[in-house]
């Protein structure tokens, strides 16, 4: 049994976190629902502009590299995807391009686009009905990471988002201009949203744009631990060892902090700042 004490919470309670009957903590957090599939397909476009405007910042980007897709609510066979040679930091939504599971375009912007991209994301929508959105991009820590073929560890709080959610790729077959290195990814993803390929950095999806761009920067950020860890073990004759967290913790906090609603949320104070500093520029 977990030793986490969870709160009940009154009606008059301004905290974010209750109690269900089942003793686990039930957020009271929501994703937002909209009335048309048109809406809901602007507003996905505009988290997705804004998602790489704070990749930008963050550092993630990389020359042509990276790309973040979105199932298109209104044709579900479709997906967006950002142009291929057009810097994180100045993408709107209007430069993403709409294409068919064949890469043809069929709206949006009129740029080309990565083939890798395309590969890597068309094989992904088309195993996984429930993914909406994904992102794979170069970042430093994930990359460096990624050169070890091995999982992260469950070194703390913001590690069990990944438990038992986070598989590895353990091959690298160069940049990926085939179809069956596509369809290998996402093979190798399963069940999972996230996915460390070996050699080349990370991959998240989930149920939207806010799930997927959370996920991202929150293992860009475990792998960046994970390293700092294994640096500090590093010298001979240390005394210093790992302290891990427990399977059935590492589970309990898994469903309190990485659920789709709560990634979503982990999102949303990032998209309302970049919102406000560059005063809405990339809704454009």
């Amino acid at each position: 049994m977990s030793s986490t004490t969870t709160v009940t919470v009154t009606a008059s309670s301004s905290l974010n976190v209750a109690s269900s009957k089942d003793g686990k903590p039930k957020r009271l957090h929501r994703i937002p629902q909209f009335q048309t599939k048109e809406e809901t397909r602007r507003w996905q476009l505009e988290q997705m502009a804004g998602a790489f405007r704070v990749f930008a910042k963050l550092g993630f980007a990389d020359g042509g590299s990276g790309h973040i897709s979105l199932r298109d609510p209104v044709r579900p066979d479709t997906f967006w995807i950002n142009p291929y040679g057009v810097h994180f930091g100045l993408l709107t939504v209007s430069d993403m391009v709409h294409i068919d599971e064949d890469g043809n375009r069929i709206g949006g912007g009129e740029k080309p686009v990565n083939t890798a991209g395309f590969i890597i994301h068309a094989a992904i929508h088309k195993r996984r009905p429930d993914i909406n959105a994904a992102c794979h991009l170069h970042s430093p820590y994930g990359r460096a990471w990624s050169t070890f073929g091995k999982p992260i560890d469950m070194l703390n709080q913001d590690s069990c988002m990944f438990y038992k959610d986070l598989a590895v790729y353990g091959s690298f077959g160069g940049v990926v201009f085939a179809k069956e290195e596509g369809g290998r990814i996402a093979d190798a993803l399963g069940t999972s949203k996230n996915i460390i390929l070996q050699n080349h950095g990370l991959l998240t999806a989930g149920g939207t744009i806010g799930e997927a761009a959370a996920f991202f920067i929150a293992l860009e950020r475990a792998c960046q631990t994970q390293l700092l860890v294994e640096a500090a073990m590093a010298p001979n004759g240390t005394q210093l060892r790992k302290s891990l967290v427990s399977d059935e913790e590492a589970q309990y906090t898994k469903e309190g902090t990485g659920t789709p609603e709560v990634m979503y949320m982990q999102f949303e104070p990032e998209y309302q700042l970049i919102l406000k500093e560059t005063r809405g520029e990339f809704l454009e």
